[in-house]
């Protein structure tokens, strides 16, 4: 079977390098990329898209069926990644620890073990237990919500400079897996919890989809954002930038959840227990 699989990606990847001599030569002013296409983006970008930034009207206008499977490869591998590394059944340890907050004294209870009166005043924590580091927890409480700020700043400003739904997608994320690393993953959870997450991968690639059946509605061509003139109450020109918006936000909501339910099974291997 090795034997059968090293044939096939050494035959693959031989035809592979053969159909790559076909390529232009890399910067040939001459191809049919140079002297066709992109010319035409740089002169007409803002006459027809009302956006400085030609990076952003090529991948969500000009190139917008090729980013909207994109989004949809990225939503499935986080579908992917729960069906592989997701267990259905939480295998329950021997012992369970319990911290006493106000006193930072560690409770072992045994499976099936009598449970103090008053568990609001205990806290169940892993068996590799460390003590919050202060400093870090302040600190990270302190930058996440500059850091998500910083990510809407960027979903919403890439009209006008680097930036868009892939790049805020994934700084939001990681504001949320910072969170989880300096707290703990049970704490992440709770403000995020798995439905949540699962939700907002299928929301950011419905909000893309949706968008683009909306302009065939308006007899429209399907993801031709001009259509939305009527509805926004502006020239088809301004919808069409209007229109990338909306598709970046959708493209960030669903990377922002990949990457975290990415973080959440891979740090608990599917348990989403303990973590890191």
């Amino acid at each position: 079977m090795k034997a059968i699989g090293l044939i096939l990606v050494v035959f693959l990847g031989g035809l592979l390098i053969y159909c790559s001599l076909d390529f232009p030569l890399w910067g040939d002013p001459h191809s049919p990329a140079s002297s066709h296409v992109s010319p035409y983006y740089i002169e007409n970008t803002i006459a027809d898209t009302s956006v400085p930034n030609i990076v952003t009207s090529v991948l969500a206008d000009y190139r917008g069926y090729d980013t909207m499977f994109e989004t949809i490869v990225i939503f499935t591998a986080g579908i992917a990644c729960i069906f592989l590394l997701r267990t259905s059944k939480l295998i329950e340890p021997e012992t369970r620890l319990y911290r006493h907050i106000p006193t930072g004294i560690t409770l072992r209870i045994k499976k099936g073990g009598k449970f103090p009166e008053k568990m609001s005043d205990f806290e169940r924590i892993d068996t590799a237990w460390i003590p919050y580091d202060l400093i870090v927890k302040t600190t990270c409480r302190l930058i996440i919500p500059f850091i998500q700020i910083f990510a809407l700043y960027v979903i919403a400003h890439g009209h006008h400079s680097p930036g868009g739904g892939f790049q805020g997608g994934v700084i939001l994320g990681a504001s949320m897996i910072l969170f989880a690393i300096a707290y703990d993953l049970r704490s992440a959870i709770r403000r995020m919890g798995e439905r949540l997450t699962a939700f907002l991968c299928v929301l950011g690639v419905v909000i893309y989809a949706l968008t683009g059946a909306l302009c065939m509605l308006y007899e429209k061509n399907y993801l031709d954002y001009g259509a939305l003139s009527n509805i926004l109450g502006v020239d088809p020109v301004s919808a069409r930038s209007h229109g990338i918006l909306i598709v970046e936000i959708g493209v960030g909501i669903a990377v922002m959840a990949v990457m975290v339910v990415l973080y959440y099974n891979l740090a608990s291997a599917g348990r989403q227990d303990e973590g890191l």
